[in-house]
């Protein structure tokens, strides 16, 4: 009898060590498993987000190029922006092949297959503006640049949106199987630790303490990708110099204000502000000094608008201003007089004696363009023509001088 009690005493703790080293076992391997998936989805997808935005921008400047060569009537300009077109190019490619290093599932495979095809007919697109360009034939390739381009380049704006959309959906897919496993996991070790807790009491603390550590650890890194994930909508709407709006965040703000307009019946203007001479600043002073006066100029323009309006910086030197609900024109030569006035204060910037003054361009809808490349169009197009006349008045005056 005592015996067979100790074999079965024997047999139970055997039992009981057995199934705290199961239970061990399996809890670092789940915890393992997760965050394998937890690092999976950091770096791959998030990888994978990063390079579609940056594609995206990339295609958005070809586009965006080949429509100001188109409107660009100074050949050493339109030469500048054909290096812009073909670099913007080559960071398209160099993102797609980035994305293929990285692998696909059957559903990215096939979604990347299509944006491949319709790229193709984007490129041929562009290749007949560029040939109608280069044989003066200026007015042939807007027309083909409004019916074919600009409508491709969205599409092909839609299918990156959909694709960074569904991989942030396989995030989401990723991070709630890897709670549920965490879940599961967490449950059995409590139960099976109550079990075993009699004669495991201390390998089932150290089993908990890891389990703790590792729960941090796995919270962390979820932190870590929500920041991430942040990061990297700030870095894909926003001009990371100045901290106001990227062409991409003003183009959708300005898409939104234009259909609000549309169902109320109400105005819209755009401003487009170029900085007078500031070449020489980067010239005389250097870039480090430009990037400060960028940045001045930025905290200028915001203070001579409406919480309401939106600024973007769209170029080296460039802004645009979006201003809603307006009543007439004369809001935007208001909106005008007091950026003008706030530029030309404090001339004596940093000590250095630099003179800030810009050329403003306007336009309002419906007025001047009913979507938002042609209200973008007018403005800059006003921007040129007062350019080009201050421009004139200055030789004039250095040639009396």
């Amino acid at each position: 009898m005592k015996r067979v009690f100790f074999l079965i005493a024997g047999g139970a703790f055997l039992a009981l060590v057995i199934l705290i080293v199961a239970l061990t076992a399996n809890g670092i391997y789940q915890l393992s498993r997760i965050q394998d998936e937890m690092n999976r989805v950091v770096e791959t997808n998030g990888r994978k987000i990063d390079i579609i935005t940056r594609t995206q921008v990339a295609a958005h400047a070809r586009t965006d190029r080949l429509l100001r060569m188109a409107i660009e009537r100074d050949p050493f300009v339109r030469d500048a922006l054909f290096m812009d077109f073909n670099r913007a190019g080559f960071m398209v490619g160099s993102g797609r092949r980035a994305l293929l290093q990285l692998g696909f599932t059957p559903r990215e495979k096939s979604m990347f297959d299509e944006q491949t095809a319709h790229i193709r007919k984007i490129e041929l697109t562009q290749e007949k503006i560029t040939d109608l360009l280069t044989r003066e034939k200026v007015e042939d390739a807007r027309q083909v640049l409004v019916a074919e381009a600009i409508p491709l380049q969205e599409k092909f704006n839609v299918m990156l949106a959909d694709f960074r959309e569904d991989l942030q959906r396989a995030n989401d897919e990723s991070l709630l199987k890897a709670r549920q496993d965490y879940q599961h996991s967490h449950r059995m070790m409590l139960v099976y630790g109550f079990i075993a807790a009699m004669l495991g009491l201390g390998l089932g603390w150290l089993t908990l303490n890891r389990l703790a550590r590792a729960t941090h650890k796995i919270e962390q890194q979820m932190a870590d990708l929500k920041a991430s994930h942040a990061a990297l909508e700030e870095e894909a709407t926003h001009d990371p110099l100045t901290g106001l709006a990227n062409r991409r965040l003003f183009y959708d703000r300005l898409q939104h204000a234009l259909r609000q307009a549309k169902r109320h019946g109400k105005k819209v203007g755009v401003l487009f502000v170029d900085m007078n001479r500031f070449k020489e600043v980067n010239d005389v002073h250097g870039h480090h000094v430009g990037d400060a006066v960028l940045t001045e100029v930025a905290a200028r323009l915001v203070n001579s608008v409406r919480e309401s309006d939106t600024i973007a910086r769209v170029g080296g030197d460039e802004f645009v201003v979006l201003l809603e609900d307006l009543r007439d024109r004369n809001d935007c030569y208001t909106a005008v007089k007091k950026i003008e006035e706030s530029l030309s204060r404090d001339t004596n910037l940093y000590g250095l004696g630099l003179e800030l003054s810009a050329s403003i361009g306007q336009a309002i809808y419906p007025d001047d363009g009913l979507t938002e490349d042609q209200l973008i169009h007018a403005a800059d197009a006003a921007m040129y023509n007062i350019k080009t006349r201050l421009s004139e008045a200055r030789q004039r005056s250095l040639f009396n001088h």
